[in-house]
């Protein structure tokens, strides 16, 4: 007969204040206390995990979720909240601190888009708007390149929450109208550029003229002329702009590259979480639901 107890560790769970959990060994990291905030803010009970204990002399040393008491405490306002703990009678310090280096040598951590599509599923209205606002221009979100799909799924979320739905909107209109089909249009330095020159210049860029001057330049070259000037997304920005404004000076349409780094232009004015999709958005959201 099969023994699978020997698949199952010898542990106990308990309820424990933290209060009586002692962390900070001297093989963890140190708390962040931005990342606490951060957590603590957006806390949800159901993304709690059990905290790793292990028992030693009777101290309930943990090994594994020092952050996670801490947020605990923070939003509960005090260190007599229980959590809830795995707790091994059977380790000793040297063996803790090796199952703390090793905890996620083998852990396959989620794609972006693995993510996003699990948001999908479940009806999380920032993705189901991208999405529909995506398939809107006749175009996928997907984890494979290929004309039409946009695999930067995680720079089309940052867009949308840093700035708002109507950047992203014109961001996609454009380089779908500028590029069409060539797939690298809608890398992430591309897609975080165009979204800069948006932001920053405002009704300054016109978008016939960014179609006309950067529709005539392949995403390849511009990305070479980019590499020249400086490395990231402000490298592509300062090439578009480059391209747009061409050779003629007097043009009426000339945006002007310091304004890039203006420090008036590291906020976006409106409000980063307010949208207004058109109708065709809303009846695309509800029919993905």
């Amino acid at each position: 007969m099969d023994n699978y107890d020997i698949y199952l560790p010898k542990v106990t769970f308990e309820a424990i204040p933290i209060k009586n959990l002692v962390s900070s060994q001297e093989y963890q990291r140190d708390i962040s206390n931005a990342h606490v905030q951060k957590a603590a803010e957006n806390f949800d009970l159901y993304q709690i995990n059990p905290v790793k204990v292990s028992r030693r002399n009777g101290i309930n040393y943990v090994f594994n979720g020092q952050h996670t008491i801490e947020i605990v405490a923070l939003v509960s306002g005090s260190r007599e909240t229980p959590v809830w703990c795995m707790v091994y009678e059977d380790l000793i310090y040297e063996h803790e601190a090796d199952i703390f280096a090793n905890q996620g040598k083998f852990v396959k951590p989620l794609q972006a888009i693995e993510i996003f599509q699990a948001n999908i599923e479940a009806n999380n209205e920032t993705q189901l708007t991208i999405k529909a606002l995506v398939e809107s221009y006749g175009l996928s979100i997907s984890a494979t390149k290929a004309p039409g799909t946009i695999c930067a799924v995680s720079t089309l979320e940052k867009i949308f929450t840093t700035y708002n739905y109507h950047v992203l909107d014109r961001t996609i209109k454009l380089i779908a109208g500028t590029w069409e089909d060539d797939y690298n249009s809608f890398a992430a330095n591309i897609l975080r550029a165009v979204a800069k020159l948006i932001v920053v210049y405002k009704n300054e860029l016109n978008d016939d003229v960014f179609k006309e001057k950067l529709g005539d330049i392949s995403i390849k070259q511009l990305v070479r002329t980019a590499k020249e000037r400086r490395p990231g997304t402000m490298g592509v920005a300062e090439a578009m702009v480059i391209e747009y404004n061409g050779k003629k000076k007097t043009s009426q349409y000339r945006l002007s590259i310091q304004k890039l780094y203006a420090k008036d232009n590291n906020d976006y004015e409106e409000n980063e979480n307010t949208y207004e999709p058109n109708d065709n958005i809303v009846d695309m959201i509800d029919a993905i639901e």
